[in-house]
Formats: C-alpha cells, structure tokens, sequence
C-alpha cells in the first residue's frame, strides 16, 4: 500500500470558514490505492505550501495530491509552490486532466495545475471545486499505481 497525503490550499479552509469537501473527497477515492496518512489544509501561502510540501516528500510519502490553488487568482499559488519542490514534470498527467476538464467547461483551460516528481514522490495539483475533482481524479487514478511502481523502480518495461 502506498503511502498518500492529501494538501488542501484554501486560505478559508484553513480559517475554518469552509469545508474541505474536495480533500475528503480525495482521501475517500483513492483508499483503493493506498493509506491516506497525512492530510492539512493551508493556506494559499507559497512558502507554507512549500514547506508542507518539502516536509512530506521528506517523510518519505509516495504520493501527494493537491487540490485548490491552481487557477488565476492572486492567491492561487499551488503550481508555483509544487515546480519549487519538483525535479521534473510529468505534462502528460496535467494535459489529460486539462484536456478531460474541457469536455465539461471552457473554463478548464484556465487550469495551472502542475504534476510532477521529487525523488520517489509524486506530486499531483488537483483543481479545488469538488465537481472539477470528481470529474479529473478517475482520469489520472488509472495510471497512478503504475507511475509509483515506475518511480520506485519496480517494474519492467515491455517492448
């Protein structure tokens, strides 16, 4: 079982002036995959995001879903905080994620979300409304338990 957490950007959140629905949404999708062992709500700090962010992948967490922070608002700062943790991208997860949110709404293409992997960790940004998680979470969660396996070098590649 993969070891999971799950960070909440939402400055209200953290204010306790809004539930949390899209990470516990999250937490209860991806019980099939692994333990959800660490979850927070933060603020939309960049220095905060990124200090949770650096905390985890030190912690040794295989997997770390974002969800809010990833559109145009001047507090929305998830993408940036995640490429400061991240050494490399991994485009195909976010374009398919922006491509799936397009069939829904042409506001998806407003999405700066940012996949990516640190070491073993992967780090994935997740819009933070609930509809927008519940539409691209079943895009990516297909591929994720190969990508761990890939990423902790447990699996052979078929030609």
């Amino acid at each position: 079982m993969w070891k999971i957490a799950v960070l909440t950007s939402s400055d209200q959140g953290a204010l306790g002036q809004r539930v949390d629905t899209s990470g516990a949404y999250i937490k209860d999708a991806v019980r099939d995959l692994g333990e959800v062992v660490a979850y927070q709500i933060l603020p939309d700090d960049e220095k905060g995001l990124v200090t949770q962010l650096r905390a985890w992948v030190d912690a040794g967490m295989d997997l770390i879903l974002t969800t809010g922070g990833t559109g145009l608002g001047p507090r929305d700062n998830m993408p940036e905080a995640t490429r400061r943790v991240i050494d490399r991208e991994i485009p195909g997860m976010s374009e398919a994620m922006r491509y799936e949110s397009l069939k829904h709404t042409p506001m998806g293409m407003l999405s700066r979300g940012v996949c990516g992997q640190k070491g073993r960790t992967l780090i994935i940004n997740l819009p933070g409304s609930l509809k927008a998680v519940q539409e691209l979470l079943p895009v990516i969660l297909p591929v994720l338990h190969h990508a761990l396996m890939v990423s902790h070098g447990q699996t052979e590649h078929k030609n």
